[in-house]
């Protein structure tokens, strides 16, 4: 049995940093970040007309030239016990897996890489390993298990990235500051601009955070610990190995 796909975008060149990748993205979350630009996913994913697993398989096979790679993403892919069988049957035909997460499920986690059936993972790191961890999430967050997932990808067993998406409202310099501190080593830590409409929280969807100029003056204090530090759309400092998108995106060719 497989877990049930929402949200099919056919090709994407920004989810995964240097592949041209398909993007497939799962019902649910165990958090409820204010900020977030999936609500139809997290609260009312019933809501939405699933995609046949068969054609997002048939599409990549047919697709395989120039097509190499699926990005899982949600909501939060790990809170399907499925997901390990999904990653499979991506590689039986020889599609490199990316998976997005929240770091909640260090064992899953773990399951897949140990297994092979992930090439890349992309953490999300909501605020500095504190009280203020479960303000931004929207949700009490065992921190224990958000470190233990950050232990895991230090350990360089799979290609990864770290990232922060930045609202002032939640996270401002000083915690950023504080979460490279915790990143101390990584390969790559990315801040993401946060950008209003279509919010979990509706009032969030015409606040006015941190600009571009002032994210990347934030990338440069953080750079001083992680060496890799930039703004998601910069260069990055040095070459190595996003967001996700919103239903409705208009800029990708996406089933419905």
């Amino acid at each position: 049995m497989l877990p049930p796909i929402k949200g099919f975008i056919r090709n994407t060149l920004i989810d995964w940093e240097g592949r041209i990748a398909s993007e497939i993205f799962l019902p649910g979350c165990n958090f409820r970040c204010p900020y977030c630009h999936s609500p139809h996913l997290v609260v009312s994913p019933n809501t939405l007309e699933e995609i046949p697993f068969y054609s997002v398989r048939e599409y990549l096979k047919e697709n395989r030239a120039w097509v190499d790679s699926i990005v899982i993403s949600g909501g939060e892919p790990t809170i399907h016990p499925e997901l390990e069988s999904l990653a499979s049957e991506f590689k039986s035909i020889d599609v490199a897996v990316k998976i997005d997460t929240n770091g909640s499920n260090p064992k899953m986690l773990a399951s897949l890489i140990d297994k092979r059936l992930v090439d890349f993972i992309s953490m999300d790191v909501k605020a500095p390993l504190d009280e203020k961890y479960s303000q931004v999430a929207g949700v009490p967050v065992d921190l224990s298990l958000i470190g233990e997932s950050i232990a895991l990808l230090l350990s360089n067993k799979v290609d990864y990235e770290f990232r922060t998406t930045v609202c002032s409202l939640f996270t401002d310099e000083e915690d950023i500051i504080k979460i490279a501190k915790t990143l101390a080593g990584a390969k790559k830590y990315v801040l993401q601009e946060f950008r209003g409409g279509n919010c979990l929280d509706p009032a969030l969807n015409t606040y006015r955070s941190f600009t571009r100029d002032e994210l990347k003056e934030i990338a440069r204090s953080a750079s001083m610990y992680v060496g890799n530090c930039f703004l998601r759309g910069e260069t990055p400092q040095r070459p190595d190995s996003e967001t996700a998108p919103e239903a409705g995106d208009s800029e990708k060719e996406k089933d419905k």
